[in-house]
């Protein structure tokens, strides 16, 4: 699996951008948002119980990552009309604000490492990626165990800051000398 310190790979991906007719669809590459953060989320598949939870979450909190200059991308092995299908059908989806890339020939996962070794679907895997394309920070949970998004705020509060960060950290508290 690559880490903190590696380059994250190079991407382009047809992705569910909209529900709205003529505009569901969009290819995105890692050249889209090359001069922002990026928090690049995974998901197992769509149509599912725990992920969408997740993916709303990342939604409601959208505005939060844009503050801070910071692109949301979320991804799952699933076609690109598979996220409209699912969009159209779970009224909590229809409006998010970021793209649902469609890793079909499992390309990008695989790349990463964070393939499922027996069900060959993705593992719940979060990178935060920096403007330079580097990765700085991953965190993957099994199948059944859902995130927390807001612990994706905080950690990309605390990468921005440049400093050392002590346990907990949020923002507006002291950083380290």
């Amino acid at each position: 699996m690559l880490t903190i310190g590696d380059t994250f790979p190079s991407f382009s991906l047809k992705a569910c951008v909209s529900t709205d007719e003529g505009r569901e669809f969009q290819t995105i590459s890692n050249g889209t948002h090359k001069d922002s953060w990026k928090v690049v989320f995974f998901w197992p598949l769509d149509f599912t119980f725990v992920c969408p939870t997740e993916i709303v979450e990342f939604g409601a909190k959208n505005d939060e990552f844009k503050k801070r200059k910071c692109q949301v991308l979320g991804c799952s092995t699933d076609s690109e009309y598979s996220h409209l299908a699912w969009r159209n059908s779970h009224p909590q989806l229809r409006d998010l604000p970021f793209p649902m890339l469609a890793d079909l020939k499992r390309e990008l996962s695989a790349s990463l490492g964070i393939l499922h070794k027996d069900a060959g679907i993705c593992l719940r895997a979060t990178f935060i990626v920096d403007p330079s394309n580097t990765i700085r920070w991953v965190a993957v949970n099994d199948l059944p165990v859902g995130r927390n998004i807001d612990e994706v705020v905080r950690v990309l509060d605390a990468l921005q800051t440049e400093k050392l960060t002590p346990c907990g950290w949020t923002p507006g508290q002291k950083t380290l000398n």
